[in-house]
């Protein structure tokens, strides 16, 4: 059995004690979370004599991929209705704090959350990535709220909550919290944080971008793409958000040409604003847009 096979198998274990999750959260986080790794590997390797964290450590790798399934199954929960409106309260209060569920069936919150917790290079990284769920949880209840309500958002409305429910923040957290990134400290400067809140933007644009034909025929409004055709069916909204996208692009590109930040920052970011290109079109089961199951979304 390779890594990857016993790394999904652990995965797909501590999933079963989460009700409603299901083998595609397994599937898709070790897939992404392997593109991500790869990605980074080499930087990894060299700060590892500093943080003696090594980027083929087992543990490390599992405890990452189940933070990405659970922000996969999250994101079902949300939208597709996996658990009872009032579990998925008590998950989200549980995950947000650090402490178990006060609801039977979801167990595997109080195991992440603990394994994290040990395995923090820098607490204050854990401290961030509870507050980081918060906010996942409180994006992704406003999105499908949004989506099911009379009154819509603005486009504007619907970018801000988009940058918190594509959870971008999460997965860096993750990545520092294990393997000793120092994120916390570099969320001091503001640099870092306009390129955090751009790379977010620029996932959310191709996310949607991505997954708008998949949403229209499943009658899916929370997409921007669908969201500016229903206030404006004229629009050329594919230009105009390709438009967008292009333009955040640029503004990353600029910060990151003017700013220097300590590895693996640089490959990791480069990483997420090619995960359209690569991942997206690799992952037949949630994010190809001809597939015929699953729903075309980094966790959103």
């Amino acid at each position: 059995m390779t890594q990857t096979e016993r790394a999904l198998q652990q995965v797909l274990e501590w999933g079963r004690s989460l009700t409603g999750f299901a083998d595609e959260h397994a599937v898709e986080a070790v897939r992404g979370g392997q593109y991500i790794l790869q990605r980074v590997h080499s930087s990894l390797r060299e700060i590892s004599a500093s943080t003696g964290r090594d980027p083929e450590d087992e543990t490390l790798i599992v405890a990452f991929y189940r933070e990405l399934a659970l922000l996969f199954w999250l994101d079902d929960c949300n939208d597709l209705g996996l658990i009872a409106p009032e579990q998925l309260a008590a998950v989200e209060q549980a995950l947000g704090q650090g402490v178990p569920c006060a609801l039977p069936g979801f167990e595997g919150c109080a195991v992440l959350r603990a394994s994290l917790a040990a395995l923090a290079y820098d607490h204050r990284d854990y401290a961030q990535l509870l507050d980081d769920t918060r906010c996942y949880c409180a994006a992704l209840r406003a999105g499908h709220a949004q989506a099911a309500g009379a009154e819509r958002w603005s486009y504007a409305e619907y970018l801000h909550n988009g940058i918190e429910s594509i959870a971008y923040a999460n997965v860096f957290c993750c990545l520092s919290l294990l393997w000793g990134l120092d994120m916390a400290t570099l969320r001091a400067r503001p640099a870092f944080r306009q390129v955090l809140r751009l790379i977010s933007a620029i996932g959310r644009l191709q996310n949607d971008l991505h997954g708008r034909d998949k949403d229209r025929s499943a009658g899916e409004p929370d997409n921007a793409a669908i969201l500016l055709l229903q206030q404006y069916p004229t629009m050329p909204v594919v230009e105009f958000l390709n438009d967008e996208l292009a333009g955040h692009t640029r503004m990353l590109h600029r910060v990151m040409g003017e700013e220097r930040f300590p590895a693996p920052w640089e490959p990791l970011i480069e990483a997420m604003a090619a995960i359209h290109a690569q991942y997206y079109q690799t992952s037949t089961s949630r994010y190809r847009s001809d597939a015929a199951a699953g729903r075309p979304a980094w966790p959103v």
